[in-house]
């Protein structure tokens, strides 16, 4: 049964250039775990509002910041015991460049597939 891990990551509107020039380095890093399954990485861009589900619009273009920008890693293992090495190799090599790019610590969100 897959393993996965959503995090939320909201960065400080000035460090949003070293945070992005860091990712890819970072992406190559965890697409090298064992057990990787699925790596997914976004910056919130959008918004949707009730008006725009019930009409079937498309999203709303974010146009300002307020506190900060947020981005989320989505990453899939083939077993608990694949992402807890992961989780270290993460907190090992990149963990502490990431945190200082942050306003608060990120939100992870940890869960086995229901179907």
């Amino acid at each position: 049964m897959p393993f996965t891990e959503v995090c939320i990551y909201q960065v400080k509107p000035q460090k949003v250039e070293e945070f992005e020039a860091l990712m890819p380095e970072v992406k190559s890093f965890l697409e090298k775990q064992k057990g990787l399954l699925l790596l997914r990485f976004i910056k919130r861009g959008y918004r949707i509002d009730m008006e725009q589900v019930k009409e079937g619009l498309p999203p709303l273009k974010l146009t300002r910041v307020v506190k900060s920008v947020k981005y989320v890693l989505y990453w899939e293992f083939d077993t608990k015991e694949n992402y807890g090495a992961a989780q270290k190799s993460l907190y090992d090599s990149y963990w502490k460049s990431i945190e200082k790019c942050l306003v608060a610590p990120h939100d992870k969100y940890l869960g086995e597939e229901l179907f």
